[in-house]
């Protein structure tokens, strides 16, 4: 009997371990300009080399990534 128990207690063991694998918090910047940033460089570049008026596709597609992160935008 005394080898039946250390069994139960190693198996027992193995299934208490909770898994690694929870969820990771949340991760969304506190401040909108660090948000995005890739979007934002392009949209900047594109602003400063082209002006607004020319740049609406890079203006948009930052304002989707910004909602995507939770954003009122």
């Amino acid at each position: 009997m005394g080898n039946t128990a250390s069994v139960k207690t190693e198996a027992s063991d193995s299934v208490e371990q909770p898994a690694t694998t929870a969820p990771a918090p949340e991760t969304k910047p506190k401040k909108i300009c660090c948000a995005c940033p890739d979007t934002k460089k392009l949209r900047d570049d594109c602003i400063v080399q082209h002006g607004e008026d020319a740049c609406g596709k890079f203006i948009e597609a930052h304002l989707q990534c910004l909602r995507a992160e939770g954003f009122n935008v």
